[in-house]
Formats: structure tokens, sequence, C-alpha cells
């Protein structure tokens, strides 16, 4: 199982609208690219069925919550709390995102997208807020990845759109290949 998890940094009570839009980003992008898509931390007091009708209402992204709608229908979407040991064993593999991995925890696309065909599960890690994935996170991951290979900072949503397609671009062109 492939999952992108997003997880938030910004504020824990009181819902933004930076939540409800980051998740109706996320869902086509997890759907079109074969990912469950798991929530971490978000301030939503209600269950994933509450939290879709109120995502879907909220917003005109992804078909107004076409997506999220779907991927809840096939239960391909988690909610959870910020895990204090471990995150689920059943998402697979920990991957945090960052600009600045740690040089001995370093994965490239090309191993995750090699481990995929594979059969291999990976949680991929975003940080939803200014300061990124919280830094006590990534003594809990396997591998650190810098998507871009060069170290640039992206922003969130940028984020969340180009991992999937890129990891899922060289699993199709390796897949062709054979």
């Amino acid at each position: 199982m492939l999952t992108l998890g997003i997880v938030n940094t910004y504020d824990k009570i009181k819902v933004l609208d930076a939540h409800y839009r980051a998740i109706a980003r996320a869902a086509p992008i997890c759907y079109a690219f074969g990912f469950s898509l798991a929530l971490f931390d978000f301030p939503f007091k209600m269950t994933a069925d509450e939290l879709v009708e109120y995502v879907t209402d909220k917003t005109t992204i992804g078909e107004s919550g076409k997506y999220l709608k779907m991927l809840h229908e096939k239960r391909h979407l988690f909610v959870f709390d910020l895990p204090k040991k471990g995150f689920q064993s059943q998402l697979g593999s920990v991957v945090v995102t960052t600009s600045k991995p740690e040089k001995k925890l370093s994965i490239t696309t090309e191993a995750i997208a090699d481990d995929i065909i594979h059969n291999k599960s990976f949680l991929i890690l975003v940080g939803l807020g200014r300061k990124g994935l919280p830094k006590d996170l990534f003594s809990l991951a396997k591998h650190h990845l810098d998507i871009t290979s060069q170290g640039v900072s992206l922003e969130t949503c940028t984020a969340i759109g180009c991992i999937p397609a890129h990891i899922m671009g060289i699993v199709h062109t390796k897949n062709s290949g054979k």
C-alpha cells in the first residue's frame, strides 16, 4: 500500500481553511496515482464520514470533494492522532519528506519506485504548515526523501502533487520497459 500522510502543524484546536483545502487538494492526487490518504493530528472532532461531508461542503476543489468521497468509499482515507512511538505498521515503511535529508537515511525516488515494483508499502509524510514536519518524527522514519534531489524546499500542496506524480512516473516507466 502507498499512503500519503499529511501531518498538521497548524492550529491543533481550530479548523482552518488550510486544513480542508489541503485535504481537498490531496484527494485527487492520491486517487489518480493509487495512494491512500492519511491525516495526522488534524483538529477535526468528527468521524471520517462527517469529515468527508464537511470538506465537500466547504470546497469546489477536486470536483467538490468527489475524489475524497471515492477514497473514503474504497477505505483509502484514514484519520489518526499523531503517534508518539511509531506509525501504524500496516501503512508501510515511514518516509519523511525534507529538503535536508540525513545522509545515512536518504532514499531516492528511484529506490522507492523499485521497492514499489516489488510490492513494498510506504507511508510518505508531508508537513502541513510553515514549520514542515516536526523534527521528532524524523527519528520514527526509516528514510528521508528530498523529492527535488537538490535541497529545494517546496510548499506543502506543491509537494503533495509532486511526490506521487514523480514516484509513480518512475514506476510506470520501469514497468513499461519490462
